[in-house]
């Protein structure tokens, strides 16, 4: 007789254990396997959560994450342009004007973007409509129009700085469009007309003093030699006589009539002083 014990079967029951659950985990891996697959492309980043707790930016490319423990927020990466509603605004000169502006930005921090704002589309748009309203409110019509470029400056860097929290980094700021009330565009032509004019009288007033000055230089040559002024004569002829007239002006030197006023004034100066001699004698007589 064999005195070695007979082997005694196992329990079924932890096999049995083991198997259900091995066959429940490859049941649910092959519908969870690609939620555990995610792709990001170039231009993007995937923002991993673990159980609610910021795990960190992932990306580009693949990679996995680990089912219903994980959750992926995806961030885009490039600029975004959004246009600004048309505003009013009442401008330091109070003056009500109707402006509207584009914003350009795009996310520098996608870990910042998705914990510290709800929407950070919507946030930027909200904080860019408030600065536009309160920096052309401190800001005169005049300046408005012809510094736009500075204004466009200031606003972008009010908008970057309270952006920047949020991992929002503001590119670019233009006012797009001044709107004008009629009696306002009425207004400027009307300034716009009289700076033209004043330019013109400036103008004109100048070019009267130049030629005055060239005229009295003119004067000064001619009184120096004036044989100049006997060829301006001829000249003034020969441009005369070039045209079709009926009426030919000949122009008399001046010394020329003085010479004749003199002489008539010597004779008249003449008679005059025998006339008033002749009472004179008689009473000399008569004394």
């Amino acid at each position: 007789m064999s005195t070695q014990p007979e082997p005694t079967a196992e329990p079924p029951g932890p096999n049995w254990l083991a198997r259900l659950l091995t066959a429940t985990g490859y049941m649910l891996a092959i519908p969870l396997f690609p939620m555990a697959i995610k792709i990001v492309q170039e231009y993007e980043r995937g923002v991993i959560f673990r159980l609610g707790r910021l795990v960190g930016a992932r990306g580009p490319g693949l990679f996995f994450i680990i089912p219903i423990v994980e959750r992926m927020v995806k961030i885009d990466l490039r600029i975004v342009t959004m246009d600004v509603p048309r505003q009013d605004v009442i401008t330091q000169d109070n003056v009500t004007v109707k402006v509207d502006a584009v914003i350009y930005f795009r996310v520098t921090d996608p870990e910042d973007a998705v914990v510290k704002v709800v929407d950070f589309i919507r946030a930027t748009s909200l904080v860019a409509q408030t600065t536009l309203r309160s920096v052309l409110g401190q800001s005169d019509l005049d300046e408005l129009l012809s510094k736009r470029e500075q204004v466009n400056q200031r606003l972008q860097e009010i908008i970057d700085e309270a952006t920047e929290p949020w991992g929002v980094k503001v590119t670019l700021v233009e006012v797009r469009d001044v709107g004008l009330p009629p009696e306002m565009i009425r207004v400027i032509s009307r300034q716009a007309e009289a700076e033209r004019d004043r330019r013109a009288k400036v103008i004109h007033a100048m070019g009267e003093f130049e030629a005055a000055e060239k005229l009295a230089e003119a004067g000064k040559v001619m009184a120096a030699t004036p044989a100049t002024l006997q060829l301006r004569y001829l000249q003034t002829l020969t441009e005369i006589s070039s045209e079709r007239h009926s009426t030919v002006i000949f122009p008399v030197p001046i010394d020329i009539l003085g010479m004749f006023m003199r002489g008539a004034g010597g004779d008249g100066g003449g008679q005059g002083g025998s006339r008033s001699r002749v009472p004179v004698e008689k009473e000399k007589t008569e004394g």
